[in-house]
């Protein structure tokens, strides 16, 4: 018997890039081709592979019943092997290398009527975006709020498509969170885990999920375990950095 780690050389897909686009200045989506029988709950993360081998990951914005392909939000990090090579030379029609879906940040629905709260900064929305619209087709009745947080207007995204999904479902609510800049477009002013704490203030029996950089989770963590919801009921997806060239 032989143990490997997942993202081993075994366990690497080729697929097909399907289309780059520029969410922001700093922020482009990729999407790419699923493989068949490519399972994945949305909400975990890949590893995408550059073409000398070097992989990072990067959580799943798609959700497998309603999305054909596999969106990932990736941010440029200055000299990032891999975010650098994403804005700057990856090609629709080219071949990427990827590993199989990892991690436990995705919705169950075990509970319908728990009201999920969800936090994020930066490309801490992708998974999150992927959880929310999982648990609305799954038909989850209790409240869903997500804080999407950046410190500029510019970090902010996908405000239109969350938008539309909190006026078509009266459970959810959607909060972008400027804290840095005046807001605009409809933001508020703050960080997201003060507006959350403000907004709601009896959180136990809530599930939370909270995603982006490593710091901002930790504390955001703590701070909800503190105002009521139970260990077990927070779920974590801290985005390490990545190596610069």
């Amino acid at each position: 018997m032989e143990v490997v780690l997942p993202d081993s050389e075994t366990f690497r897909i080729t697929t097909e890039v399907l289309s780059v686009d520029a969410l922001t200045d700093t922020i482009t989506r990729l999407r790419l081709h699923r493989p068949q029988d490519y399972d994945y709950h949305a909400g975990q993360y890949i590893n995408l592979y550059n073409p000398q081998g070097v992989g990072r990951n990067y959580s799943l914005a798609s959700m497998p019943i309603l999305d054909p392909f596999l969106e990932l939000h990736v941010k440029l990090i200055p000299h990032g092997l891999i975010s650098t090579w994403v804005h700057k030379d990856i090609k629709v029609g080219q071949e990427v290398t990827i590993g199989p879906a990892i991690g436990t940040n995705f919705y169950v629905g075990d509970k319908k009527d728990q009201p999920i709260i969800l936090i994020g900064t930066s490309t801490g929305l992708a998974p999150l975006y992927g959880i929310v619209r999982d648990a609305l087709h799954h038909g989850h009745s209790g409240e869903i709020k997500l804080y999407h947080g950046s410190g500029t207007n510019a970090g902010i995204y996908l405000m239109q498509e969350l938008q539309q999904l909190d006026e078509n479902h009266s459970n959810f609510e959607y909060y972008p969170c400027v804290s840095k800049e005046s807001p605009r477009c409809g933001a508020q002013a703050g960080r997201a885990l003060d507006l959350a704490l403000q907004h709601n203030k009896k959180l136990s029996g809530w599930r939370a999920f909270i995603c982006g950089d490593p710091d901002v989770v930790k504390a955001t963590s703590k701070a909800l375990f503190l105002a009521g919801i139970s260990l077990q009921e927070i779920y974590l997806d801290p985005f390490l950095p990545s190596k610069p060239v």
